[in-house]
C-alpha cells in the first residue's frame, strides 16, 4: 500500500472487533518447542485465510545443555505441502534444514520464510550455540496458505536477517504530537509513516519477504500507556496476535496469546497498550478457497490430501 493510499485509509471508517479468541492449551512440539496455538486451519484459519495457523513457542527458559550438542532439542524430519511457514525469532536460536538443500540458523530478530509448495521435508532444532549456552526461547511460527494455482510450486527458502527489516518509529497519526509511541518492523508488505522530524511528508517501508498473496506481516511494540491508529485496505482480513502484554483494539482487550479478529469492512483501527504490548499485525487480501487440512498438509480438496500422503510414501518429497 503506497503512502498516499494509506493516508486515505486513515480518514475512512474504523474496523470493528469481530471476536477475541484464546489460545489452545499448552503442548509440546517435539522436545524443543513449548507451544500454544493462537489459531489453526481448523478454526480461525478458515476466517483468516491465507493466514491458517499461528503457534507461539515460549517464552521458556532452557538450561545450558552441552551434552546435547549432537542431539539438540527440537523436531525431527517431517513433511509439508501446500503452504508457507514463517518462523519469527524473538529470543533464542533455531537451526533449520530441508530436503531442497537449504539450511541455516536464525537468531533474535531474524525470520525464516519457507515455501513448502509441492512438498518438502524439513527439521527444526535449537541451534548449537543456544543448545550449549541455554537462555530464553521465544519464537512464533505462522503458516500462510498458498492459492490453489500455486500449491504445487517448487519449494523455496527466504532467510531474512534482522538487518533486512527496517524498524520505523510508531506515532499516533490522529494526534498533534509527533511523540514516538512504539516501533514497527515490516516483515512482508508495506507500511507508511510520517517522516522523521524535519523531513516532513511520509515514508513508505517495504518488507523483504516475497509472498504469493498480497499481504502485510508487521511486528509491532507499543509502549505502556500509549496508543496509535493503523490502516489497512478495505475488504482485507485483519487479525492482531498478542505475543506479550495486553492490547486494546477499538476498545476491546486482548491478553497475551489471544487473537483479535477485525471486520473486513473499515480501513483503520485504534490500538492501546495499558501495560505495554508486543503483537503481530496480519492483514491480507482474502483467499476465498476451500481448505482441506490434515497434519502437515493443507490443500483444497480431500483427494489432494490423499495424494500428498501417497507422494510422501513414494518418496516424492526428497530425502533429508
Amino acid at each position: 500500500m503506497a503512502g498516499n493510499e494509506q493516508a486515505e485509509q486513515l480518514k475512512k471508517a474504523p474496523k470493528k472487533v469481530q471476536g477475541v479468541y484464546p489460545p489452545s492449551p499448552p503442548h509440546w512440539v517435539g522436545d524443543g518447542f513449548p507451544v500454544q496455538s493462537l489459531f489453526t486451519y481448523r478454526d480461525l484459519g478458515k476466517v483468516l485465510n491465507p493466514f491458517i495457523l499461528l503457534d507461539h513457542a515460549g517464552p521458556a527458559a532452557f538450561p545450558p545443555a552441552p551434552e546435547r550438542m549432537e542431539t539438540p532439542r527440537g523436531v525431527g524430519t517431517h513433511p509439508h505441502r501446500g503452504f508457507e511457514t514463517v518462523t519469527i525469532v524473538f529470543g533464542g536460536q533455531v537451526a533449520h534444514g530441508d530436503s531442497a538443500g537449504n539450511s541455516g540458523s536464525i537468531g533474535p530478530g531474524d525470520v525464516q520464510w519457507m515455501t513448502a509448495g509441492r512438498g518438502v521435508l524439513h527439521q527444526e532444532f535449537h541451534a548449537p550455540e543456544f543448545t550449549r549456552d541455554g537462555g530464553v526461547f521465544d519464537v512464533a511460527q505462522l503458516w500462510i496458505n498458498l492459492p490453489a494455482r500455486d500449491k504445487m510450486t517448487a519449494p523455496a527458502y527466504q532467510p531474512l536477517a534482522a538487518a533486512d527489516m527496517q524498524a520505523v518509529a510508531l506515532t499516533d497519526p490522529e494526534s498533534v504530537s509527533a511523540e514516538t509511541v512504539g516501533s514497527l518492523r515490516v516483515i512482508a508488505g508495506h507500511f507508511s509513516a510520517k517522516g522523521a522530524e524535519g523531513e516532513g511528508g511520509e515514508i513508505t517501508v517495504t518488507g523483504p519477504a516475497r509472498s504469493f498473496t498480497p499481504l502485510n506481516v508487521w511486528d509491532v511494540t507499543l509502549a505502556e500507556g500509549k496508543s496509535s491508529v493503523l490502516a489497512c485496505p478495505e475488504g482485507w482480513v485483519t487479525a492482531l496476535a498478542v505475543i506479550g502484554g495486553a492490547l486494546v483494539v477499538e476498545g476491546v482487550r486482548g491478553e497475551t496469546n489471544h487473537t483479535v479478529v477485525l471486520s473486513r469492512q473499515g480501513t483503520r483501527f485504534r490500538i492501546e497498550a495499558p501495560e505495554g504490548a508486543h503483537f503481530l499485525v496480519l492483514t491480507a487480501q482474502p483467499l476465498e478457497e476451500p481448505i482441506a487440512g490434515e497434519g502437515p498438509f493443507v490443500m483444497n480438496e480431500r483427494q489432494e490430501l490423499h495424494q500428498a500422503f501417497e507422494d510422501l510414501r513414494r518418496g516424492h518429497f526428497g530425502t533429508l
